[in-house]
């Protein structure tokens, strides 16, 4: 019989020197099963993957529909295909007027990269400014705009020409000028331990890129389909970007992500040269019939509706007095404690509890929280009984 964990080691790349092995048989809901058919609840829906949990029916029979009609047929922009026209129209019906363009492509750091192109191609400048402790993927331009020194040091050179700003500190704003090609931030900070933004700095951001014809580019990738308690995270906030970054929840659990904007702005990568951004499997028809149906399902089961008290029952239900502090906006939160040390033995004894909760990359003291939107209140108190009862036993 195969050690299919050691053979994960030899042969599998590593990320890093303590990967958690953990090994699954399959998913199903809100729950991961190993090959004991022990369950574990997962909290942090792989990394804001799993909206709607795992192996949705209605995703799976469209990942299977359109696998027997075509998978990949050609790189993307050039044939009609109608889940790539499908998915499009159906989120520019949700979107305001400016954005109604969508590239797709097969990620988050790639949505990243393109609209980086797409910013400086369009204004013709080539200054970018970032916030600290900022998180946009790992591929060579997405590392130039993060915000953590320590991340991206052994991989320079980077990008030239890329600021930095404090996010939601208003004095940063003046360093916006008409050299600034874009403005990249996420709306709600991620992997800075879930950092939520004042309406009045937003709106001062907005402001400042329309005075200066500066794109604002915003990063939803982990927080838009409504794990923020609205569709789109910037509906929270007044405010609308030049382009908009999607990806993990997008694709119900299949590989895509996109970038959105204006046909106007867009239409800069197809001529000078044509072909400004092209992608092989970007838009792939499987991953675009999933994310339909994802998408689709989100707003009939009105799932949405149900983050608010569901963010409420996990901040009452996480009154500890280890926690320093719960930050976030419905159901993406951080759970600060006093070290990385205590969160790491805390999410362990959770994990080993059949509980899966997470750090974050720019806050190592902080557990993450992010369940699919499907959890139950039932299922938050299970979660809340076990990381309270982890907490008892390294801090009574």
């Amino acid at each position: 019989m195969l050690n299919l964990r050691q053979l994960f080691l030899d042969h599998n790349a590593q990320t890093t020197r303590f990967p958690l092995l953990l090994q699954f048989e399959k998913a199903k809901g809100v729950y991961l099963y190993d090959a004991g058919n022990k369950p574990y609840l997962d909290l942090i829906s792989g990394i804001g993957v799993s909206n709607l949990g795992h192996s949705h029916p209605r995703i799976v029979d469209a990942v299977k529909e359109q696998a027997e009609n075509y998978m990949h047929l050609m790189v993307y922009g050039e044939y009609v295909q109608a889940p790539q026209v499908k998915f499009a129209h159906k989120l520019a019906s949700l979107l305001p007027q400016s954005l109604q363009s969508v590239y797709f492509v097969n990620s988050g750091a790639e949505a990243v990269e393109g609209a980086l192109k797409l910013a400086k191609r369009y204004t013709g400048r080539s200054e970018i400014i970032a916030c600290k402790n900022s998180y946009h993927g790992s591929t060579q331009g997405a590392l130039s705009v993060m915000g953590n020194e320590g991340y991206k040091q052994a991989y320079r050179p980077l990008l030239p020409g890329v600021r930095f700003i404090e996010f939601n500190n208003p004095t940063g704003l003046e360093q916006i000028t008409d050299q600034t090609a874009c403005v990249i931030i996420e709306t709600v900070q991620g992997e800075a331990g879930i950092r939520v933004p004042d309406t009045e700095y937003l709106q001062a951001l907005r402001s400042h890129c329309t005075e200066t014809g500066t794109l604002l580019i915003l990063d939803e990738i982990q927080v838009a389909f409504g794990r923020t308690g609205k569709l789109f995270a910037f509906e929270h906030y007044g405010i609308v970007p030049d382009i908009l970054l999607l990806a993990k929840a997008l694709g119900g659990g299949m590989p895509i992500g996109a970038f959105v904007s204006s046909n106007q702005i867009m239409s800069a990568l197809s001529e000078k040269p044509i072909l400004g951004h092209i992608t092989t499997f970007g838009g792939h028809p499987v991953c675009c019939a999933a994310g339909l149906a994802a998408l689709e399902t989100l707003l009939n089961e009105r799932l949405i509706e149900q983050v608010a008290a569901k963010e409420a029952l996990f901040r009452h239900l996480l009154s500890h007095p280890s926690i320093r502090e719960i930050r976030g906006k419905g159901l993406i939160l951080a759970a600060e404690l006093e070290s990385f040390e205590l969160n790491k033995k805390v999410i362990d004894r959770c994990i080993e509890h059949g509980v899966i909760v997470d750090w974050f990359l720019h806050c190592s003291n902080s557990m993450r929280i992010a369940p699919p939107l499907i959890i139950s209140e039932k299922e938050i108190a299970h979660a809340c009984q076990v990381i309270t009862e982890a907490l008892d036993y390294y801090t009574a």
